[in-house]
């Protein structure tokens, strides 16, 4: 029998998960936008992950995880998660006719609860932390016989958002730098994976929110380790940095970013003003980290990830009532 949690992640895998993921997306847009790189003095596209079907990148791990465990006769998967993962995993099993329990944390965002029983899964508010519904994954697990979607310790889900990183090296082969927002890890691990060993010239940046900084700072020590997670930011709501991710990331980025909440608002008013594209707070983050990088990226072809868009109504309207909305970048410093 099969071992997925200790499958093999790499390029191959993720050329092998291809015709797996595109059985039911096709690739995003990649767009380079002249306002985003005059403001940064470089040359700057966007990886449009928000248009993928339920609105984030995580679809493409989701995919190709359920062909797997299709072909192992899973009935039945169960995971926590803050919306996106969950969402995939509801989504994606579905399509592959496996049935799905998602656990998600108390006063979880009402817009990303509604898509995932839409798709038909079972849905559970417990706890008050993407850690304490974690937990009650664990005791559903001891009662029924379901497989356990990791948020991150998944190696098919990484090779399946390696995809996106194929994309991007097939359009812009000269790339010089990525950045990714870093929650569970995925995203940046399948980074790391694609184009370090396509290219390991390529710079890769992470950013993530400074009230759920457990990967910041588990970056820093070299060593796993756990902060408190309170951001009202979905995609970054980690309150531990994910041992199969951080191995693969932990030694490859060029650079770090913490956002403030403040901060990860004004992402939100940004892309809506330079892209017209409304974005959750870990989508976005990727501008405000480029401004802060600015200085590193003067004249690189960079690529910003939008890597989801699942935000409340609550969070669009109090990021599109911020100046930078109405103004752009220039006149908020």
């Amino acid at each position: 029998m099969v071992d997925h949690k200790r499958y093999p992640i790499s390029l191959a895998e993720v050329l092998k998960a291809r015709p797996v993921v595109y059985r039911h997306l096709i690739p995003t847009q990649l767009t380079r936008y002249d306002n985003l790189s005059s403001l940064l003095n470089a040359d700057v596209y966007v990886k449009h992950e928000n248009y993928n079907p339920t609105g984030t990148f995580k679809v493409r791990g989701g995919i190709n995880l359920m062909h797997h465990l299709s072909r192992s006769n899973v009935e039945g998967v169960i995971t926590f998660s803050t919306g996106n993962h969950g969402l995939s995993i509801a989504q994606t099993a579905a399509w592959f006719g496996i049935e799905a329990t998602i656990v998600v944390p108390e006063n979880n965002n009402p817009a990303k609860n509604r898509n995932i029983r839409a798709t038909g899964a079972t849905l559970i508010e417990a706890g008050e932390t993407f850690e304490e519904a974690s937990a009650v994954v664990q005791e559903m697990l001891n009662q029924r016989a379901l497989y356990y979607a990791h948020p991150a310790d998944e190696p098919h889900l990484i090779n399946g958002v390696g995809t996106e990183f194929i994309e991007i090296i097939e359009a812009l082969a000269d790339v010089d730098a990525v950045i990714v927002p870093i929650g569970a890890g995925s995203e940046a691990a399948a980074a790391t994976v694609v184009l370090k060993t396509i290219n390991p010239k390529i710079e890769i940046f992470g950013v993530q929110a400074e009230r759920s900084s457990a990967a910041y700072r588990s970056w820093q020590s070299g060593k796993i380790e756990s902060a408190d997670n309170k951001t009202f930011a979905g995609g970054f709501a980690t309150g531990i940095a994910y041992q199969t991710p951080f191995e693969i990331y932990k030694n490859n980025l060029t650079d770090f970013i913490i956002l403030s909440e403040e901060e990860i608002y004004e992402g939100i008013a940004l892309a809506g003003y330079y892209t017209h594209n409304y974005l959750e707070g870990a989508g976005a983050a990727s501008i405000m980290a480029a401004l802060k990088l600015k200085d590193q990226l003067t004249g690189k072809k960079v690529v910003l990830q939008f890597s989801g868009c699942n935000a409340s109504s609550e969070e669009i309207k109090t990021a599109y009532n911020l100046p930078p909305f109405f103004t752009g970048w220039q006149h908020t410093t």
